[in-house]
């Protein structure tokens, strides 16, 4: 028999950054510029396979380790508000079965001429609570690495 995992966490990750709203959103807006601070680490990849940044879009994404991007995600966007917020769907697998599906949420909140971003992502985990754990380190990750993008 199939082990049936089905494990559930909520992530709250938060960042600062110290260029304006308009710029952090237009980095993140832009497929050209995500890519470039999308991967959480040096030792990750992050490639866009389609591109479709409009509610009802959908995004393809290979990421995973440089020598072997083996996770394949699915992006559908649900809401977005230009500079403020953008809601959307994953669907992750690897090769070869269902890992997770999230909805994630970005909002882009001004403090004076800094940003503070706060993803908050509801997991759902077909394969354990690890899962969950790597979530958040990729959202982590991410974070970081658009903020040492931007702020350079």
């Amino acid at each position: 028999m199939t082990d049936i995992s089905t494990d559930h966490g909520t992530i709250v990750v938060e960042q600062m950054i110290n260029i304006p709203v308009s710029r952090a959103y237009s980095a993140f807006a832009d497929p050209k510029e995500r890519v470039r601070w999308g991967a959480p680490s040096d030792t990750a990849a992050f490639i866009y396979d389609a591109v479709d940044f409009r509610v009802g879009g959908m995004d393809l994404i290979r990421c995973g380790a440089k020598d072997d991007p083996r996770y394949r995600v699915e992006v559908r966007y649900i809401n977005i508000v230009d500079e403020r917020r953008v809601v959307w769907t994953e669907t992750i697998r690897d090769p070869d079965k269902l890992l997770a599906t999230n909805i994630t949420t970005l909002e882009f909140m001004p403090h004076g001429q800094r940003t503070r971003l706060k993803v908050t992502v509801q997991v759902t985990s077909f394969v354990g609570v690890s899962m969950i754990q790597n979530t958040k380190a990729g959202q982590e990750g991410s974070l970081g690495s658009m903020a040492r993008y931007l702020e350079r």
